[in-house]
């Protein structure tokens, strides 16, 4: 589902509500594709030391900071990112948490070859999806009775000076990208968010009928 912009705190309660409902059995897997206003996320790794900008420019620039229970440390969430939230049974990663991450950073990497000719991966040392040396994509979960919450930012027009109030995901030594900056040219965002259901409906094995209980999109 299509969320469009929406306010993280919003966000957030709105990804429990349909957490609990999946836990009893109310509703189908659910992703959400949506853009947050600039907002800080602090994960369950993170710290103060890894927000850089002051409280007071912070407030300034209408930045909230939230510690949340993901994984990870800081995350940057912004205009231009196309954020999605998982809320799905482990089931459909054989119930490892290890191998639906491993699936979600797949169904990124194919978005990014398939729809924009962007040769992506993975590092050996950090999670996520890389372009070289540069990030455009951050993973966390939280999981609770095999339940999915949290899931992905992919960098499509982000404006990337916002990451220098954070060190992002904790790494110093490293960059981030956009698709935008990556093809140097204007990039839908309705297009990207087509494409990255498209590939998780397909990596995590869903029947794409719309007519199917059971779906993500």
């Amino acid at each position: 589902m299509d969320a469009g912009l929406l306010e993280y705190g919003k966000a957030l309660e709105y990804q429990k509500e349909i957490r609990t409902a999946r836990l009893a059995g109310l509703c189908p897997d659910t992703l959400i594709l949506l853009e947050h206003p600039p907002v800080i996320t602090l994960g369950r790794r993170g710290g103060t030391q890894d927000v850089l900008i002051s409280p007071e420019a912070a407030s300034r620039a209408g930045v909230q900071v939230f510690p949340i229970d993901r994984g990870g440390e800081a995350t940057y969430h912004g205009p231009g990112q196309l954020v999605g939230y998982l809320i799905f049974d482990l089931a459909v990663a054989g119930g490892s948490v290890k191998r639906f991450v491993h699936l979600l950073e797949e169904a990124l990497i194919r978005t990014l070859e398939r729809g924009w000719g962007i040769r992506a991966g993975r590092s050996a040392e950090h999670r996520g999806v890389w372009v070289g040396d540069e990030k455009i994509a951050a993973l966390g979960l939280s999981v609770s009775r095999r339940v999915t919450m949290h899931g992905f930012a992919l960098n499509v027009t982000t404006n990337l000076d916002h990451f220098r109030w954070i060190v992002p995901c904790g790494i110093r030594d490293r960059g981030v990208t956009s698709l935008a900056r990556l093809t140097g040219g204007p990039v839908s965002m309705d297009t990207v968010k087509d494409e990255v259901a498209r590939e998780i409906i397909a990596v995590y094995g869903f029947d794409p009928d719309p007519e199917r209980k059971t779906h993500a999109g």
